[in-house]
């Protein structure tokens, strides 16, 4: 089988594109790969007392296998503790025209110039994976 035939189809259109199906493709594959997570451990107080789920850091209960989405974190509750993960990217060499722009409301992110945000910045970066 070749390579290109077991590749994704976002990197497939990657290989056929232009520069900014490049960039949405790295975009898309941080979000994906989740970029900038953490795990809180689960305490157990009492051995004996088999724990029910997770308590989050505002003190909400989660059941084992729960998943849910605070401030733009994914996060999941398993026997382990908590797992959550940023779904924005976050851009570390960014060029000098450019912006992210976040939603946070919609907990995603847009590459666009600066000089004119209606237009998407087709340069190369370095985000965080």
């Amino acid at each position: 089988m070749k390579l290109v035939e077991r590749m994704p189809r976002v990197c497939k259109a990657v290989i056929k594109g232009s520069l900014v199906r490049v960039v949405v493709c790295v975009l898309a594959l941080v979000v994906v790969c989740r970029a900038q997570c953490f795990f809180q451990g689960l305490e157990t107080k009492d051995p004996k007392t088999p724990k029910k789920g997770c308590v989050d850091k505002e003190g909400k209960q989660h059941v084992f296998g729960s998943s849910w989405v605070k401030d733009c974190y994914d996060c999941s509750c398993s026997t382990e503790g908590i797992s959550c993960c940023n779904k924005i990217p976050k851009v570390v060499d960014l060029p000098a025209e450019c912006e992210l722009v976040v939603d946070r409301k919609a907990c995603s992110s847009r590459l666009v110039m600066k000089s004119d945000k209606t237009k998407d910045c087709n340069r190369p970066i370095s985000m965080v994976l």
